[in-house]
């Protein structure tokens, strides 16, 4: 009942300074920060007495609590931590975001921009990392009210820098509810800000909101068109294709072509089938990568020769790999030595390709027949293959994949048996 009532009033107030701060029994700032640190140090026992010192009149004292609720950390620090996202500084809007995602991230903090804070009055400044990669496990629940909270900074924090970092974490915490939220965002032009909004709507995956971004494969920011290009193919959005291919025939260079093709790939329209197959024997090895793709998922027998012979006379890693994909999307389930699919599986082992050959088998396994074809590849599977096929299975698996990954969970390697076990509790959060 009580988290009702707050969501309520969130959702009714704008971000604003509390209107009432809180009267600690401290009246010296440094004293009450010394007593907040004491505090900390004591765990979740004390957080009934850290409660007051979110709301402290004193901006520093309120800084020093939600660090304090970061490092006791755990489900019961979530009110607070709520609470103080509310909070219209930078700084705390930012920590206690971090703060947030690390309760169902653990560890997350290490990583967050709340560790590169820098502050000059009241701005703020934090060094955001190009990896975004994060994201909690299917089976992970958020409660409604932290997800409506980040998407309200998201929407609109105290600063461009707290409104990003909302948006990343969005994003981890596969946080649907806050999609009005992440749209608006790319309206702002901020190119930081629009995209971590893209890549927390490529995270969330939901195909609803293609319609709605479609125009940013138009901005003029490199970085910003790409990452839209590769969030419509993603999202599968063929009401895009026409933008994707004006981008395509007016690309400004060959990065921007390059994402325009794999977009088109991704979203496998047979009016797009004569442009695959004239970039399938081009010089640049990502536009044959995504030419292959393309013609694998349109599924037409005509083209199950020219893709054959695209795999066996490629020598480069990447379009070989994207070669295996279409001969195996196309229908051919060999698993001998020298096949298509035995080369994306054995690709598990090589540490650099590793996250493609995962991606491929991923679409791949969302069809039973190929599933089949690869169960009996695991009882002799290495140990890189068992743990990214438990990963492969828990995001595209279906009831039949069970037993299999019951099996890994149990392997006498503790590594492989975690991933195992994480794999069919993900699997099973995904399964009706």
């Amino acid at each position: 009942m009580k988290h009702t009532l707050f969501v309520f009033l969130l959702a009714s107030l704008p971000f604003s300074q509390p209107s009432a701060f809180s009267q600690t029994s401290d009246t010296d700032p440094k004293q009450s920060m010394r007593t907040v640190r004491d505090l900390a140090k004591q765990g979740q026992d004390s957080l009934p007495k850290l409660a007051p010192y979110v709301t402290d009149q004193d901006l520093g004292v309120r800084i020093e609590a939600v660090k304090a609720l970061i490092q006791i950390g755990g489900p019961k620090t979530l009110d607070m931590l709520v609470q103080a996202a509310g909070d219209n500084d930078p700084e705390i809007q930012i920590r206690a975001t971090d703060g947030l995602v690390n309760v169902y991230l653990p560890g997350f903090v290490k990583s967050g921009i709340s560790g590169s804070l820098h502050r000059v009055g009241n701005s703020v400044a934090a060094k955001f990392t190009d990896t975004d990669d994060q994201i909690i496990d299917a089976y992970v629940m958020v409660r409604p009210d932290v997800i409506m909270v980040l998407g309200k900074l998201a929407r609109g924090g105290a600063s461009l820098e707290s409104r990003a970092n909302a948006a990343r974490a969005v994003g981890i915490l596969r946080g649907r509810a806050a999609i009005p939220d992440l749209i608006e965002a790319l309206h702002s032009k901020d190119d930081r800000l629009m995209y971590e909004s893209l890549i927390a709507l490529q995270k969330i995956r939901d195909p609803s909101v293609a319609p709605r971004i479609g125009f940013v494969v138009h901005d003029l920011n490199d970085r910003i068109q790409i990452t839209a290009l590769e969030t419509v193919g993603l999202l599968r959005d063929r009401g895009a294709g026409g933008d994707v291919r004006d981008v395509m025939d007016h690309a400004r260079n060959i990065k921007i072509r390059r994402a325009a093709l794999e977009a088109l790939a991704d979203i496998a329209d047979p009016m797009d089938r004569a442009v695959f197959t004239r970039y399938l024997n081009d010089k640049d090895e990502s536009l044959r990568a995504s030419a292959a793709e393309g013609l694998g998922r349109l599924h037409m027998p005509e083209d199950r020769a020219a893709v054959e012979k695209a795999f066996t006379d490629e020598h480069s890693m990447s379009p070989r790999l994207a070669g295996a994909f279409a001969v195996v999307d196309l229908g051919n389930l060999d698993t001998s030595q020298f096949s298509a699919l035995r080369y994306l599986v054995n690709a598990l082992n090589q540490r650099v390709y590793r996250g493609v050959a995962v991606a491929y088998l991923t679409e791949l396994t969302r069809t039973e027949a190929v599933r089949q074809a690869i169960y009996p590849l695991l009882s002799n599977a290495t140990k890189d293959e068992k743990i990214q096929m438990s990963i492969v299975l828990s995001l595209s698996g279906n009831k039949d994949s069970l037993p299999y990954l019951q099996t890994i969970s149990m392997d006498s390697d503790s590594e492989v048996a975690e991933q195992g076990l994480r794999g069919l509790k993900t699997l099973r959060a995904r399964l009706p």
